[in-house]
């Protein structure tokens, strides 16, 4: 069931709403109309306890002033596009640059600080509509982009992407939700599994710097279960550079489908959060950086997306979309007790 309910009005006059998704077992998702930001994800712990498993504010004004994109959709192109210049098709583009110096998760104003139009589309699934215009924070070309949230009857969370241009654009979306499966301040007690033998290095600038290295003997090999805090504060370049986590793994798909990537475990509430995608990468990013109305390190996103800088690195997967062409992907967060 869908219900549709006022949230607030922006300071221009724009209404903004919230819709809440609730299945037969009592599981809830909600999310509202500006940046398409999902709200809160409610499901039971071993004791049968309801909790909210990501990070959020109550207010509208509290997201208005929000500058950690919390639960947000980001874009035209998350994460980080180095100097926010790239060039395509023989042509140089200037992107805003926020993020010391460089580009971040679609610059001053990206579809995280956007109205999105919501459509219910059934009992458990709501449409997200956006159009970007041409030179949108230096992006060329119309993008109309669609998210399709559902909540299934078995406690997942499947996002349904699509895009499509009138020009030739690079095209990242992602979907920037806290997880903290807990009660606990804090994420650094969480185990976390990745399906990935590579990372990709960065420079002081959180930049990808080309490379693509093995995680084997590293603080991000995360192939058999490993408690999140039992390495972050080692004495890692890479590490020291994220103040913690805030880096890509290259996925390991065995096919070209939607695989399991991740799995994100509490064992004091018992809840599991095993993670899908048919994405290339997965961006973790631990919260260091977290403030305000969050400590750091409350909250875990787990990003699947194209890898960072990709418009300036020739070997990095290819994401530009062209007229004609069907930007299509799907993400699914599925929740269990164990």
């Amino acid at each position: 069931m869908v219900v549709k309910s006022f949230f607030g009005d922006t300071p221009s006059g724009d209404k903004i709403y919230k819709f809440k998704i609730t299945n037969a077992a009592g599981s809830s998702l909600t999310a509202i109309s500006y940046g398409a930001i999902i709200q809160s994800i409610v499901v039971p712990d071993k004791h049968g306890v309801f909790m909210n498993v990501v990070l959020n504010y109550n207010t509208l004004p509290e997201y208005l002033a929000d500058t950690l994109y919390v639960g947000a959709i980001v874009g035209r192109f998350a994460n980080r596009i180095a100097k926010g210049m790239f060039s395509m098709d023989g042509k140089s583009y200037s992107l805003y640059r926020n993020d010391r110096g460089n580009h971040l998760h679609g610059g001053l104003n990206g579809f995280n600080r956007v109205l999105w139009t919501v459509e219910i589309i059934s009992d458990n699934s709501i449409k997200l509509s956006y159009r970007s215009p041409d030179g949108e924070e230096g992006y060329p070309g119309n993008l109309l982009t669609e998210f399709v949230y559902t909540l299934t009857e078995m406690n997942e969370v499947r996002m349904d992407i699509k895009a499509t241009t009138d020009k030739a654009t690079p095209v990242n979306l992602v979907q920037h939700s806290y997880f903290n499966l807990s009660t606990h301040q804090n994420i650094l007690d969480h185990s976390l599994t990745i399906n990935s033998l590579h990372y990709l290095p960065v420079n002081n600038a959180m930049i990808p710097t080309g490379d693509i290295c093995t995680v084997e003997n590293t603080p991000f090999d995360f192939i058999t279960s490993t408690t999140i805090g039992s390495r972050i504060a080692d004495s890692c370049t890479q590490l020291q550079y994220g103040n913690g986590y805030d880096h890509c793994w290259v996925l390991n798909h065995p096919n070209s489908g939607i695989n399991k990537v991740a799995t994100l475990m509490d064992v004091n509430s018992g809840r599991v959060l095993e993670l899908y995608t048919d994405k290339p990468g997965l961006h973790i990013y631990t919260g260091n950086f977290l403030r305000g109305s969050f400590q750091p390190n409350s909250g875990i996103c787990l990003e699947t997306e194209y890898f960072p800088d990709s418009p300036n690195q020739p070997n990095f997967p290819i994401t530009v979309l062209r007229p004609g062409e069907q930007y299509k992907s799907c993400t699914i967060f599925k929740f269990s007790i164990q």
